[in-house]
């Protein structure tokens, strides 16, 4: 296959430019929509890479979209860029941005050579950590004329089993939400009793969902913080507010299971006499991978002599959340897994994956795998047998959603 030639060289002939890349991300961590400096590095070396960028794309100050090609269908490459607080690129969003970037040129180059119709887009999507950027690109239009959506993200290759990576994996669902209760202030040590302690209700909740988690699946997760605990040690809480995340496999199930969180939220305050009011800060959707994008990947990856996990008919649960999960629910959609070499320990969302994250071992498995999306996403714009089985795939799930 000439065109698959193509697309491999071309991601080879950037090599020194896509470190560079990667590591100006790596190197400048910057947090959810604040992700300054990533956006205008990318522009500038698409720009350089001849293509038209939109800035500021979709009314997200620190999203950017470029494309290529005209008519057919529309394969989109998303890229993360924002890093943790404290612990900078814990996660590999660098790794993903540099996949994406990869795949995008290089399916770009495929169309320019070919003169096939057919598009292909690459689509900054700011804030996966804790804010929901996808959720706004959803609610802007960005993924509503898109046939395939595909990213990777990177893990400790402990998780793979020997393998390069799993491409067939779900994710739960989540429900984040912010309570805060009010109570009365009173001097803590002359007059206690004319106050209302809204730390006690922070306390009830705590105590109340710790015992409700021993009645809960396995799969589903509830964690919080205090955000604001009072201000003084001396001084009666009149305010203090936490942020739970409540996951589960499904958004269904994991709207159900905040219900029951909301109900501790309640008995809290009716103990205490506290009043409280609720937020809705953003869900996730669970991610529904698409079963002929998870095949392509991995036939794709076998090729690259770096097979992957890919069982269509697994039913391990997913572990974390990503906003990936509303996209595979406006569109067919494949959120791959690979494996970078990291210590025993060094796992996501840790300092310790950070070093690895940044290393050049890291980027050299990053760029295995974007040639995989790159195949993958070739085929579903050259051939029309497989985009129709990606959208039957994506149909057949929406049919079965609505069973549930």
């Amino acid at each position: 296959m000439a065109q698959d030639d193509l697309i491999l060289a071309s991601i080879d002939d950037l090599s020194s430019e896509l470190k560079a890349i990667n590591k100006k991300i790596y190197d400048n961590p910057e947090l959810g929509l604040c992700e300054f400096l990533a956006h205008d590095n990318i522009v500038a070396f698409l720009r350089q890479q001849g293509h038209t960028v939109t800035e500021h794309a979709h009314g997200l100050e620190t999203s950017m979209q470029a494309e290529y090609g005209s008519g057919g269908r529309v394969v989109t490459f998303n890229a993360e860029y924002d890093a943790l607080p404290g612990i900078g690129h814990a996660c590999g969003h660098n790794l993903i941005a540099t996949a994406s970037i990869a795949a995008f040129l290089a399916v770009a180059k495929a169309l320019k050579v070919s003169g096939r119709p057919g598009r292909v887009r690459l689509l900054g999507t700011p804030a996966e950590e804790n804010l929901g950027g996808k959720l706004r690109l959803v609610a802007a239009g960005a993924y509503d004329d898109v046939d395939a959506c595909i990213m990777l993200h990177p893990g400790a290759e402990s998780r793979h089993h020997g393998r390069a990576g799993t491409s067939y994996a779900r994710t739960l669902a989540n429900e984040k939400v912010r309570v805060h209760f009010s109570g009365k202030s009173a001097h803590a040590s002359m007059y206690p009793w004319k106050g209302v302690n809204a730390l006690d209700a922070v306390a009830l909740t705590y105590s109340a969902v710790s015992m409700l988690r021993q009645q809960i699946r396995p799969d589903e997760r509830i964690h919080c913080i205090v955000s604001d605990g009072g201000k003084a040690p001396n001084v009666i809480p009149d305010g203090t507010e936490m942020v739970y995340v409540i996951r589960s496999g499904t958004r269904r199930d994991a709207a159900i299971l905040k219900e029951r969180v909301l109900r501790c939220f309640e008995g809290a305050a009716i103990a205490t006499g506290c009043t409280y009011e609720t937020e809705d800060l953003f869900n996730y959707a669970d991610m529904r991978p698409n079963k002929t994008i998870c095949t392509l990947w991995a036939e794709a990856m076998e090729s690259l002599g770096s097979p992957v996990n890919c069982d269509l008919n697994s039913q391990v649960p997913g572990m974390g959340s990503t906003d990936m999960g509303n996209v595979s629910y406006v569109c067919p959609g494949f959120h791959g897994f690979f494996g970078i070499p990291a210590a025993e320990g060094a796992y996501n969302h840790t300092a310790e994956f950070t070093k690895w994250a940044g290393t050049p071992e890291a980027h050299d498995r990053t760029i295995i795998c974007a040639k995989g999306i790159a195949l993958a996403g070739w085929r579903i714009l050259e051939s029309e047998d497989i985009a129709s089985l990606v959208w039957a795939d994506f149909d057949a799930d929406e049919a079965t959603a609505r069973r549930v």
